[in-house]
C-alpha cells in the first residue's frame, strides 16, 4: 500500500524520467518479461525476489533482463554464466551495488563490503582481513577461541536438557557466533546464553544484526527511481541509520577502551584483532584511520555471527525433519570420535558425510540467494547479449541450486548427492557458490567452513532432539523471510537429550 502510494504522488516525475531515459546499446538485449510503464518489472519481484525471479528465468532463459523502475536489471541463473560474470569477465562486474539504505554514516565510503574493487582502500582492507583474520596461520592461531565458545555452548544444551526445556536453537547458535567474533575481535564476549526467554542486551544486538541483514536485501524504491532517494518514501535509511548507528558506537566504545588502556604504562597486549589494526594504525604498512577500523568490524560481526547462526539453524531443521540423515551422521561422529565431546576442526576431513551434510545445506538453504549485486562498469558482451553500462547485475544462487537440470532431485534434501563428489563451495565450482566467486568473493569463507561443521556436528553428537509440541509441520519449519540472508521465520524450538 505504501509502495503504491508513493508511486501515484510521483507518477508525473516518474513519467518525465521514464520519458527522457533511452538504454543506449548498440546490440542485442537479454531477453526478459514485458514491462509496465514507469515501474517496468518491480512488482513481479514479489516477497521473495530469488523465487520470483527463479520462475521468470525458466521462461526467458538463464541471461535475463529486467526494468526495475528506470534502473535496468540483469539476472544470471547459470553455472556457466555465473563464471563468466564473476570470474571470466570478473573486473567488468567487479563493482558492487550499493542500496541506498545502507549508503548511511558515510558507511559506503569506507565499507569493505561497499567500495569498488578498484578503491585503494578496498584492496587494503581485503589484504588485512586475509592475512590477519582469515589466513590458516591466523585461524591456527585462534583456535582455541572457537574451542571454548563450542564447549559453553555444550553447556548450555546440557542445562537446558536437564531441565527438560525447549531450546531456542537458533538464538543458541547467534549467541555461540558473536560471542566467537567478539572474542576474536575485542578479547570480551558480549553476553552469556539467556536462562530464560527473557529479553538481554543480547537479544537487542541481534535486533540490530538482524534488521541490518533484513532491510538491506528488501526492495527499495529509492534504488529503483534515485531521483525519490533523498525522499526515503520507504523509511529504509532512517531505519538502517538507527540500527547501524547503534553497531558503530558499541565498536566505538570498544576501540576507546582500548586506545586509553594502550597508554598506561601497566598495560598488558591482547593478543586479538583490534590490538592488530590499532598497532598497524600507528605503523606504516596499511596506514588504517579508527573509522576504517570501526567500520571494518561492523561488517565482520554482521557477517561473521548473523550468517552462520542462520545457517546453523537451517542445518537443525532439516537434520530433524530428517531422521534417517541425523541417524547417518551421528553413526560417523560416533564411529570417528567416540567419547570426545568437542568436534575439532582436525576432525572434519575425517568425516565425509559430515561434509556432504554441510555442501548440501549450503546448496538446499543458501545464505544469500541473490549473492551480492555487482553493477557492470562498462558495456560488454555476455553469452551474445549486450549488457549496457551501469547494468545491476544479480547472481541467482537459489535457482542454480534448484535447477533440476544440474541436481537430480534438487528439491529434496540429500547430503548422499555429494558422496563421492568433488564438488566443493569454495567459488571453482559455480554449481555450488554459497559464499560467491572471483575477485568479491565472501573473505570470511575460510572461518564458515571451519566453525560450521564443528558447531553441527558437536550439537548432533552429545544430543538426541525433538521437535518442540506442535512444531513439527515441514512447512513450518521452512518458512523463510528474504533479506541479505534468508532467516527463518519461525524460531526453530527443539528439546535436546543427552546421550
Amino acid at each position: 500500500m505504501q509502495l503504491m502510494i508513493v508511486l501515484s504522488l510521483a507518477f508525473l516525475a516518474a513519467c518525465l524520467v521514464y520519458s527522457r531515459w533511452k538504454p543506449r546499446s548498440n546490440g542485442k538485449s537479454p531477453p526478459g518479461p514485458p514491462r509496465l510503464p514507469i515501474i517496468g518489472n518491480m512488482l513481479q519481484l514479489g516477497k521473495n525476489p530469488h523465487k520470483s525471479l527463479a520462475r521468470l528465468s525458466k521462461i526467458y532463459g538463464p541471461l535475463m533482463s529486467l526494468k526495475l523502475g528506470n534502473q535496468l536489471a540483469a539476472v544470471v541463473s547459470s553455472p556457466e554464466l555465473a563464471k563468466e560474470v564473476l570470474h571470466k569477465q570478473g573486473r567488468v562486474f567487479s563493482k558492487p551495488f550499493p542500496p541506498n539504505a545502507v549508503s548511511v554514516l558515510g558507511h559506503n565510503e569506507v565499507s569493505m563490503n561497499l567500495l569498488p574493487s578498484s578503491s585503494e582502500l578496498w584492496k587494503k582492507l581485503r589484504r588485512v582481513a586475509r592475512e590477519k583474520l582469515f589466513s590458516n596461520a591466523a585461524l591456527q592461531a585462534s583456535q582455541e577461541i572457537r574451542q571454548e565458545r563450542l564447549r559453553k555452548l555444550v553447556e548450555y544444551i546440557s542445562k537446558c536438557s536437564g531441565e527438560g526445556r525447549a531450546m531456542n536453537v537458533g538464538e543458541a547458535t547467534f549467541t555461540t557466533m558473536t560471542n566467537l567474533m567478539f572474542a576474536t575481535l575485542f578479547s570480551i564476549e558480549l553476553d552469556e546464553f539467556a536462562s530464560t526467554d527473557a529479553a538481554t542486551p543480547k537479544l537487542e544486538f541481534r535486533e540490530h544484526v538482524n534488521a541490518i541483514t533484513r532491510y538491506m536485501g528488501v526492495p527499495n524504491l529509492a534504488d529503483f527511481f534515485p531521483i525519490f532517494a533523498p525522499l526515503d518514501p520507504q523509511g529504509m535509511r532512517r531505519n538502517l541509520t538507527y540500527h547501524l548507528r547503534s553497531l558503530l558506537e558499541l565498536v566505538q566504545g570498544f576501540i576507546d577502551e582500548r586506545l586509553q588502556a594502550r597508554t598506561t604504562s601497566s598495560y598488558r597486549k591482547k593478543t586479538d584483532f583490534l590490538e592488530t589494526l590499532l598497532d598497524m594504525s600507528q605503523g606504516n604498512e596499511y596506514a588504517l584511520s579508527v573509522r576504517e577500523i570501526k567500520h571494518l568490524f561492523v561488517d565482520l560481526i554482521i557477517a561473521g555471527s548473523d550468517t552462520s547462526a542462520a545457517t546453523s539453524e537451517w542445518a537443525m531443521v532439516e537434520l530433524l525433519l530428517h531422521p534417517d540423515t541425523m541417524a547417518k551422521l551421528k553413526a560417523e561422529l560416533k564411529s570417528v570420535l567416540g567419547g570426545k565431546k568437542i568436534v575439532e576442526e582436525t576432525d572434519i576431513s575425517r568425516l565425509p558425510y559430515l561434509q556432504a551434510t554441510i555442501k548440501e545445506l549450503l546448496r538446499y538453504h543458501p545464505v544469500a540467494p541473490l549473492l551480492s549485486p555487482h553493477v557492470a562498469e562498462r558495456e560488454t558482451e555476455v553469452n551474445g547479449y549486450i549488457i549496457p553500462k551501469d547494468t545491476k547485475v544479480f547472481v541467482n544462487f537459489w535457482a542454480i541450486s534448484r535447477d533440476p537440470n544440474i541436481w537430480k532431485n534438487p528439491d529434496s534434501f540429500e547430503p548422499e548427492r555429494f558422496l563421492d563428489s568433488e564438488i566443493d563451495f569454495r567459488g571453482q565450482h559455480y554449481e555450488l557458490i554459497p559464499f560467491s566467486s572471483g575477485r568479491r568473493n565472501c573473505p570470511g569463507m575460510p572461518l564458515a567452513s571451519r566453525m560450521l561443521p564443528c558447531m553441527v556436528a558437536t550439537m548432533c553428537h552429545n544430543f538426541d532432539w525433538e521437535l518442540e509440541i506442535g512444531n513439527e509441520s515441514k512447512q513450518l519449519q521452512r518458512e523463510d523471510v528474504f533479506g541479505l540472508a534468508l532467516q527463518k521465520k519461525t524460531p526453530l524450538r527443539a528439546i535436546p537429550i543427552k546421550v
